[in-house]
């Protein structure tokens, strides 16, 4: 039976005689499932790093945007998310949705080994990787029924931040899968992997817009070049000696038309084997028993809407402040999970000991999603808005530090620490804001439990274009001003409005829709009879 006959979470003798037990074998088991959507959905972004070293073609700006379709896939899939579990009910929309995640894995699993494969089709996986981050806004709904009021946050809480591990999975396991034959030959052949690091110890002087000197910081770089001059002391030759001192290395020469030299860049290169197919294959087995888990054991909650009601929720104004709060805190964490990595590259990647993105970029994530697990009880305790306000405030004041540190501009690897810090502060923040929202908005919504539950589902959606936006825009800034501080001073504007927003509506003292602890919300102090005039309303 898929279908439960009824569901009363807030009738204490019916939570103890065994809804409890169902609610809490139901957030398991979609949690389990929600693991691998996260995973899958930011699988992309752990890939696009070693995509020039297997020799694909893709310039800055393609990566970034491999690294940002799937955000604007997820964002456009949690709009229709949002919708189907009054429709289709827990079990058949959880269950299909893990089924469908298999597609992407096993696309890119074998397009990935051929560095011919099209940009265009890299992006029609990157869309489809999507679907993970879609899906989201059916799982936090689907919870969010099963609960009493006095549990949303810590139960919210729960399954978000664990489920958002599946974004720092991704990204520690990738680095060591991909590393060896873990799933045997079936899934094919190692590629041959080639980066080419710039070193930093050769200093060109130029005169006029030619090379005048090459000056080597190191004995054994100054052995592995040939440098000759013209009569007028230009450099009009370098090249690389034959034997073992240039061995592993790359010089690239540029001149101009009359022959003379206007740049000279030496790289050491690094060769070896990875198996970049098993960052896709691996998800396989784990969708397929998640799938079946939740076909077998999930049931759905009686509470049922077509389409068309479902939509009085645009109506209300609150819903849009939501939207905007949530895109602050979610789109936060989503955007610079995505972004992350290729930035530590763009930004860091430059300088001779430059940072391995993938051993740093898990990091953010993993702080974000510990805190948003943990940090339930405390929304429940003390209310989500006061939550939602310090993460705000922590994320404008990460912005600027990272901004007025020059961390976003470096001159040198030695800033790379600073930049780390001030990256794992705005994720703090950001999961700050997560934990605290989920336990918010169905307070906000305290009338309706189904529209609570489909506000979750609807600011889910519009804060999952964060990948995509945070992504692409960063992309911007950076190919334009060569930085990314524009990115983040309008991403301080932004968080500047939500932060108004939250404290004037939902935070400080008589605020029309506050939450300020369990049994001090606006709901628990209005009248029974001002209750029965709201729910007539909505």
């Amino acid at each position: 039976m898929a279908w439960l006959k009824k569901w009363e979470p807030e009738n204490t003798q019916f939570w103890q005689d065994g809804g409890s037990a169902i609610a809490w074998r139901t957030l398991i088991l979609t949690t389990f499932s929600l693991i691998a959507s996260f995973a899958t959905w930011f699988v992309m972004s752990a890939v696009v790093v070693r995509m020039p070293g297997l020799g694909f073609k893709f310039d800055t700006m393609q990566l970034f945007w491999l690294a940002a379709m799937p955000g604007l896939a997820g964002g456009t899939l949690r709009l229709i998310h949002a919708f189907l579990i009054p429709i289709f009910g827990t079990r058949m929309t959880v269950t299909t949705s893990t089924f469908l995640k298999l597609i992407p894995m096993v696309w890119l699993g074998f397009a990935i080994q051929d560095n011919t494969t099209s940009f265009n089709t890299f992006m029609i996986i990157a869309f489809l990787c999507g679907m993970g981050g879609g899906d989201f806004s059916s799982y936090m709904p689907s919870s969010s029924l099963f609960f009493p009021k006095r549990l949303q946050g810590t139960a919210m809480g729960i399954q978000a931040g664990i489920g958002n591990f599946g974004v720092s999975l991704t990204q520690f396991i990738t680095p060591w899968i991909i590393g060896f034959a873990a799933l045997g030959a079936v899934v094919g052949a190692p590629q041959a992997f080639n980066t080419a690091t710039v070193i930093k110890d050769v200093v060109v002087s130029k005169s006029g817009g030619v090379v005048t000197a090459v000056v080597f910081k190191k004995p054994e770089l100054a052995a592995a070049l040939a440098v000759s001059k013209d009569d007028a002391g230009v450099v009009n030759g370098v090249a690389l000696k034959d034997g073992e001192a240039g061995r592993n290395l790359k010089l690239e020469v540029k001149k101009n038309t009359a022959g003379a030299v206007t740049d000279v860049q030496l790289s050491v290169l690094v060769k070896k084997e990875l198996y970049l197919q098993n960052a896709a294959f691996w998800y396989v087995p784990y969708l397929l028993l998640a799938g079946i888990l939740c076909g077998i054991f999930l049931r759905s909650v009686p509470v049922k809407a077509s389409f068309g009601d479902q939509l009085d929720i645009m109506r209300n104004k609150h819903t849009w402040f939501c939207v905007i709060t949530y895109i602050m805190t979610f789109g936060s964490f989503s955007g610079f999970s995505a972004a992350f990595p290729i930035m530590i590259k763009t930004i860091y990647g430059v300088f001779d000991g430059a940072p391995e993105p993938l051993k740093y970029a898990y990091l953010g994530p993993l702080v974000g999603s510990l805190i948003r697990t943990v940090g339930g009880p405390l929304s429940d305790r003390y209310g989500g808005g006061i939550w939602t306000q310090v993460s705000g405030a922590g994320l404008i004041a990460g912005c600027l530090y990272l901004i007025f540190g020059g961390y976003l501009s470096p001159t040198s690897v030695d800033q790379f620490d600073g930049f780390l810090w001030g990256m794992l502060w705005i994720f703090l923040m950001a999961g700050v804001g997560n934990f605290a929202t989920f336990r918010q908005y169905p307070i906000i919504f305290a009338h309706s439990p189904r529209q609570g539950a489909q506000v979750l589902g609807w600011t889910g959606a519009w804060a999952a274009y964060g990948p995509f936006v945070f992504s692409s825009l960063i992309g911007a800034s950076i190919t334009s001003t060569g930085s990314a501080a524009a990115f983040f001073w309008g991403a301080i504007g932004f968080y500047v409005l939500a932060s108004l927003i939250n404290w004037i509506y939902y935070t400080r003292p008589g605020a029309v829709r506050g939450d300020w602890g369990t049994g001090k919300t606006w709901w628990d102090r209005i009248s029974e009879a001002e209750r029965e005039t709201i729910r007539a309303r909505a």
